[in-house]
C-alpha cells in the first residue's frame, strides 16, 4: 500500500484498486488529515497539545446460534431437481408433506 501513497496517484485509483468507494476513501483521508491538525497544535508552553484517544466501550455478544440438525430431500424428475430442506424437530410434519406429495 506505500506504493499507493506516491504523488500523481490518483485516490480513485488507490480506491479502485483496493476495492472500495472513492468517496469513502477520501473522507478517511479528509479526517486522517483534520485529526493530525488538531492534534500537532502546540500548546502554551512550547509542546504539543494531548488529545484524548478514542474511548474504548467493551459490547458483549450473544454466543452463536448452534445449527439445528435438518431433513434435506433432493427430488429428481427429468432435467429439474428440487432440493427442500426441513428442521428435524418438526419431522411428522416432513413425512406427512412426503405423503401428500407421493399419492
Amino acid at each position: 500500500m506505500a506504493a499507493c501513497l506516491q504523488p500523481g496517484v490518483s485516490m480513485a485509483a488507490v480506491a479502485l484498486a483496493h476495492g472500495i468507494n472513492a468517496n469513502l476513501l477520501r473522507r478517511w483521508v479528509r479526517d486522517g488529515e483534520t485529526k493530525s491538525d488538531v492534534t500537532g497544535q502546540e500548546n502554551g508552553s512550547g509542546g504539543t497539545a494531548a488529545q484524548p484517544g478514542p474511548t474504548f466501550v467493551p459490547v458483549t455478544l450473544p454466543p452463536p446460534a448452534t445449527p439445528t440438525p435438518e431433513i434435506r430431500i433432493e427430488l429428481r424428475r427429468g432435467p429439474m431437481t428440487i432440493t427442500v430442506t426441513w428442521p428435524s424437530s418438526a419431522a411428522s410434519e416432513c413425512g406427512a408433506w412426503i405423503r401428500e406429495l407421493l399419492r
